[in-house]
């Protein structure tokens, strides 16, 4: 921040949400949002790093050489066990907004961008496999990915080309490629790049989506829409 290399901590909690505090300025930071709450910095934003949720097996599959970061031996005993995700659904919550029938801790993928927020339930992507929606008033799509289980963002605009690309998923998808567009008659691969038909070597703009709870979720998006949800 203004050129200043912070280094955090946890801090606490608030509302079930991570709390993070710097070092160098004594700083707490909203763990969702990258917001400076409380202390010198207070209302400055840290930049988003895009990441993506996906499976071991598809991230290697596209990062080869990349790398995994390993286990601390001495501090194995405190490492959360591999069900975490399955006894959080069991966990209480100090917040609830039972709107639209919405449980707590129903899992969803959260868009914030185009000056609006969106939840899109996660097991309704799932399910679907290819979402062509709208966050605020820009058309967006989510894509599953061939194992089932990772999803990825993506603006619904084929950079150059004018009017709606109208993307479809194949059912039988070779190297890779998942969807089509009638726009250009273009394959696209999971990674949102065509790699075959007019449109090859271009690629859609990807869209920053967090994996999270309901209650989460709307507590730091109080205007959020709902898609999904029968």
């Amino acid at each position: 921040m203004d050129g200043l290399r912070l280094t955090f901590h946890l801090a606490g909690i608030n509302n079930q949400n991570f709390l993070m505090r710097d070092d160098q300025t004594g700083t707490y930071w909203q763990q969702i949002s990258g917001l400076a709450i409380s202390g010198p910095l207070k209302g400055r934003q840290l930049t988003l790093v895009h990441s993506d949720e996906l499976t071991f097996a598809t991230w290697k599959a596209e990062e080869p050489e990349g790398t995994v970061l390993r286990d601390v031996a001495r501090y194995a005993p405190q490492y959360e066990k591999k069900d975490w995700d399955v006894r959080m659904k069991r966990a209480p919550v100090v917040i609830q907004f039972p709107e639209a029938g919405m449980k707590a801790r129903e899992l969803l993928l959260g868009i914030q961008a185009f000056g609006a927020s969106r939840a899109f339930l996660y097991d309704r992507v799932i399910q679907e496999k290819l979402v062509k929606d709208h966050v605020g008033a820009e058309p967006v799509l989510l894509v599953v990915g061939g194992d089932g289980e990772s999803v990825r963002g993506f603006r619904d605009r084929i950079p150059g080309v004018d009017g709606a690309p109208d993307f479809y998923r194949m059912t039988a998808n070779t190297a890779g490629t998942l969807l089509m567009d009638a726009a250009t008659g273009s394959e696209w691969s999971f990674q949102g790049c065509a790699v075959s038909g007019k449109a090859k070597g271009i690629c859609l703009e990807p869209v920053p989506m967090l994996k999270d709870y309901w209650f989460d979720w709307r507590n730091y998006n109080p205007k959020t829409t709902i898609w999904g949800k029968r």
